[in-house]
């Protein structure tokens, strides 16, 4: 029986009621959906799926198998092996320990942001729309944003996060929430997936390119990159 479920970052754990976990990490194309047993559709990107007393069922499906499951004897043992490594949850993130984990790296905002280690929980569509928020460059060094700086970027990260959970997430491709409905946040996008489009703050026209590998959109006169930081 399942006694509590728990969340760090972009990892689930569902704590039964003798102390064990299971942990599931939906990756990119992960999902997981709950319903009666003959309305769930086992097809064959289904990895998981749990019989319910009661004729419910509740499976993970994950067509590209970036995801996982692993099962803990305790929450003990889940935090030493697997959420001791990830960084403090980016809803509740400070501006203090987003500084301690930016101050060091000299690689782009943005790698750092997506970095799970340094922030739990932020993925490529959040950190493009968070830095566009707090007018923040892509590409600026880490290491190089001041105190100011880092405070915008932290509201920016609590509220676009919180708006996008509100909305259900963002369905681009495969994404559907457990009921099987689609998320809406994608309606509120303000740079991802806008490259070529006009900002909808100053009119520029939004610029893309890769930043640490991942499809990236910015708007060159909100966000500015002085020189010496490219």
């Amino acid at each position: 029986m399942v006694e509590a479920v728990k969340r760090r970052g972009k990892q689930l754990a569902l704590v039964g009621d003798h102390g064990s976990v299971v942990c599931l990490h939906l990756g990119m194309s992960g999902s997981v959906s709950a319903g009666a047993e003959r309305d769930l559709v086992c097809g064959k990107h289904v990895h998981l799926r749990w019989l319910l007393s009661g004729g419910g069922a509740f499976q993970m499906s994950d067509p590209r198998r970036f995801g996982g499951v692993w099962v803990f004897g305790s929450e003990a043992e889940l935090e030493a092996v697997r959420w001791g490594r990830l960084g403090v949850d980016a809803l509740s993130v400070t501006p203090g320990k987003l500084m301690a984990g930016l101050r060091s790296s000299r690689r782009a905002v943005k790698a750092a942001l997506l970095d799970q280690g340094v922030v739990a929980g932020v993925g490529n569509i959040y950190a493009d729309e968070s830095l566009y928020r707090a007018r923040v460059h892509p590409e600026r060094l880490a290491c190089s944003l001041n105190r100011r700086e880092v405070e915008r970027l932290v509201r920016a990260l609590g509220r676009v996060l919180a708006e996008a959970i509100d909305a259900g997430g963002s369905s681009l491709r495969d994404y559907v929430m457990l009921s099987g409905d689609a998320g809406r946040f994608q309606l509120a996008h303000r740079v991802y997936g806008r490259g070529g489009e006009a900002c909808l703050r100053c009119g520029s026209v939004l610029e893309q390119g890769l930043v640490a590998q991942r499809t990236t959109v910015w708007c060159p006169a909100c966000q500015p990159l002085s020189p010496e930081e490219r």
